[in-house]
């Protein structure tokens, strides 16, 4: 995917996903756990239209088109776990996409690299190997906290993991990944 290109869907599931746990939080002693499912699946969908004119995004369809088959299990199970289930469908399949392209290489982050250095060296595609590691299991625990939060936890610590402390954390972990990446260049 092309990171010059600000993808208007992108930006709409990103600030959608952001917005969401608080959308829960408010909403859900009025509105019926099966709006929020809905959006939760909207919200993929965006994700999917946000993907359709890339190339090479074929693994990133396949894992949202699962997420969203979670989702519609998860709420046939038991609708109002169903509700706190959109974080972890969604951050295991993005870890599902990082992890598969360690496998068969090149790695997620290595081509993100080549689309600003096509030339990358040996040492690079170590790096951005490393980082995919990284990430993948970043957002493992990630999935695995939210499932806790949404299975033992209160819907207030549910809202304020999914909604404010996994995305700080994970900016930390992209902004500190960028130093780094630019010491080790040095």
């Amino acid at each position: 995917m092309n990171r010059r290109n600000h993808n208007p869907w992108l930006i709409v599931a990103f600030t959608g996903g952001l917005l969401y746990p608080p959308l829960v939080y408010f909403g859900i002693t009025t509105l019926p756990s099966m709006t929020f499912v809905l959006i939760g699946l909207a919200l993929i969908g965006v994700r999917l239209l946000a993907l359709r004119q890339q190339p090479d995004t074929k693994i990133w369809r396949i894992a949202f088109l699962i997420a969203a088959l979670g989702l519609i299990v998860m709420l046939l199970l038991d609708s109002h776990l169903a509700v706190r289930a959109y974080p972890v469908v969604v951050s295991l399949s993005i870890a599902a996409i990082f992890g598969l392209s360690l496998l068969y290489p090149p790695t997620l982050v290595e081509r993100i690299a080549r689309l600003k250095e096509p030339n990358l060296p040996p040492s690079g595609v170590i790096y951005t190997r490393r980082v995919t590691i990284i990430w993948a299991i970043c957002l493992v625990a990630n999935a695995l906290i939210s499932a806790a939060t949404a299975l033992w936890g209160t819907l207030a610590q549910w809202t304020l993991w999914n909604g404010l402390v996994s995305y700080i954390l994970m900016g930390t972990l992209f902004i500190g990944e960028v130093m780094v990446r630019r010491m080790v260049r040095r």
